[in-house]
């Protein structure tokens, strides 16, 4: 079995290419000061908080965030025995998030040069560098933006690093009003804080989503729609699972509806309700996740770059990946990757040029919803090298120049943008679905595509190890690498 080692949210440029135990009786000061750390504290289901912010007042810590709305407080203390002095009644359950954030793998940007943009010739979309949009036409884009370019009715939340809002593609396309920063679990709404700092990802994720069709660079698939930055990645490249459930909470309380989500939450790829570690950040984000729908959400969500099989988790040996990987073993369904497999959330495999999976692109029958291109910079030559233009091309910012471009990325977290952008232009032509109908209704205009036979290897000619990416495929009209199909732009508004 192959060790899991997940890149969702890296855009993986593969360019080259516990709960407490109860007190009774009164709570004690700390006895001794600790590092300051963050807390998740748990109502009980449905449950007020405010037993439980005076218990966690009472235990030496400090609201940060209040998320009354799904029972969960975000916390700091330097008190070490927090975690067993804050249980009681009124505390479901709590956990520290020290050590959980989630590494960004960046991966590389291939940027395209000055003079390649200045270059670039026109075409009847009056974009200079659509030519190099291959992606757009394998979804038919031009013939979808034919009939409709999206509503700015429509407000997608890009749960990521930030989007740059000078970037002239995308200056136009970006809800300030309901762009914020999350970091930390607490929300700050100044353009400078939900920028990018450290990372371009977001920025070019929002480029798939909406870049402007305005004579200058590239188009997005629904140029018509919104998009929000909600920052969620801090500078050292870390999804704490504090801000993913501030991001989903905030798109819900200000009217957005569609989350693009090119992460997982937590070091563990696989979060396991089982283990007590993991078992309260399950719970918060499985609350957020809920709630998040029931305002009229529907999260989106990147499948994951490790070539594993969803489907039959078995083991482990790859996280956490901020410290060292534990080995683990016979897992189960208990185990799941979060957001991609909570109930609700659409799940997004990726495909090349080829129209094939991508070689990285995760996969499992049950578990794919749809497919969308993510780029594949091998599958042309067998995994012999790479070719950047077999990536995806979209809006840049450079975080050590502070400048726009336009460069090339390529993973699930490309391929997620791009059923979020089909699904922008859906709502738009059929504005009022709910999330249950809007997912269903992207299943049912999917291109179907049948499963490979055989052990599928599109790189046997990788160096060193020709059978890096072997998989295998199951299943019928859903099956485990396409889901119900590729998405189709087209489809969703004729």
């Amino acid at each position: 079995m192959k060790n899991l080692r997940h890149k969702t949210l890296a855009a993986a440029s593969v360019v080259t290419l516990g709960v407490g135990l109860a007190i009774t009786g009164g709570l004690s000061p700390a006895a001794a000061t600790g590092p300051d750390n963050t807390f998740l504290v748990l109502a009980p289901p449905n449950g007020k908080t405010d037993k439980a912010a005076a218990r966690v007042a009472a235990a030496n810590g400090t609201v940060v965030a209040s998320y009354d709305q799904i029972g969960v407080l975000v916390v700091r203390s330097t008190n070490p025995n927090f975690v067993t002095q804050v249980a009681g009644v009124g505390v479901d359950s709590v956990a520290s998030t020290a050590g959980l954030g989630t590494a960004l793998e960046e991966g590389e940007t291939v940027e395209v040069s000055a003079e390649e943009v200045a270059n670039a010739t026109g075409d009847p979309t009056k974009e200079p560098m659509y030519g190099q949009q291959w992606d757009m036409n394998m979804i038919h884009v031009p013939q979808a933006h034919a009939v409709n370019t999206g509503s700015s009715n429509v407000v997608v939340g890009v749960l990521d690093s930030g989007i740059s809002s000078t970037h002239p593609d995308l200056a136009t396309q970006i809800a300030k009003d309901k762009s914020t920063s999350c970091i930390g679990g607490v929300t700050n709404t100044a353009e400078a804080a939900w920028n990018p700092t450290t990372s371009d990802h977001g920025t070019h994720v929002a480029g798939t989503i909406a870049a402007a069709v305005n004579g200058v660079g590239v188009t997005g698939i629904a140029p018509g729609v919104k998009v929000a930055a909600v920052k969620v990645v801090n500078d050292d490249g870390y999804i704490y699972p504090e801000a993913a459930v501030c991001g989903f909470l905030w798109a819900a309380d200000h009217g957005m509806q569609l989350t693009n989500n090119s992460y997982y939450i937590d070091p563990w790829e696989l979060n396991c309700r089982n283990d007590a570690r993991q078992r309260p950040v399950w719970q918060a984000v499985q609350r957020a996740i809920r709630y998040s729908q029931s305002k009229g959400v529907l999260n989106i969500a990147s499948a994951g770059n490790s070539n594993y099989d969803l489907a039959h988790k078995i083991t482990d040996t790859g996280s956490p990946n901020n410290g060292t990987p534990e080995n683990r073993e016979n897992l189960t369904n208990a185990c799941l990757d979060l957001p991609a497999e909570a109930p609700g959330v659409v799940t997004v495999g990726a495909v090349g040029p080829t129209g094939e999976k991508s070689y990285y692109s995760s996969y499992g029958q049950g578990t794919i919803d749809v497919t969308a291109p993510g780029g594949d910079s091998r599958i042309r030559t067998q995994g012999l090298r790479s070719t950047s233009t077999d990536a995806i091309l979209s809006t840049t910012f450079n975080t050590a120049t502070k400048t726009n471009g336009w460069g090339y990325k390529q993973g699930t977290s490309m391929s997620g943008p791009h059923a979020t952008g089909v699904a922008a232009l859906a709502l738009s032509a059929h504005p009022g679905m709910t999330p249950g109908q809007l997912s269903s209704f992207l299943e049912r205009t999917a291109v179907g595509m049948s499963c490979p036979q055989g052990v599928y290897n599109p790189t046997p000619l990788w160096p060193n190890n020709a059978n890096t990416y072997e998989a295998t495929c199951s299943g019928g009209a859903r099956n485990g690498f396409y889901g119900f199909g590729m998405v189709d732009a087209y489809n969703v508004v004729k």
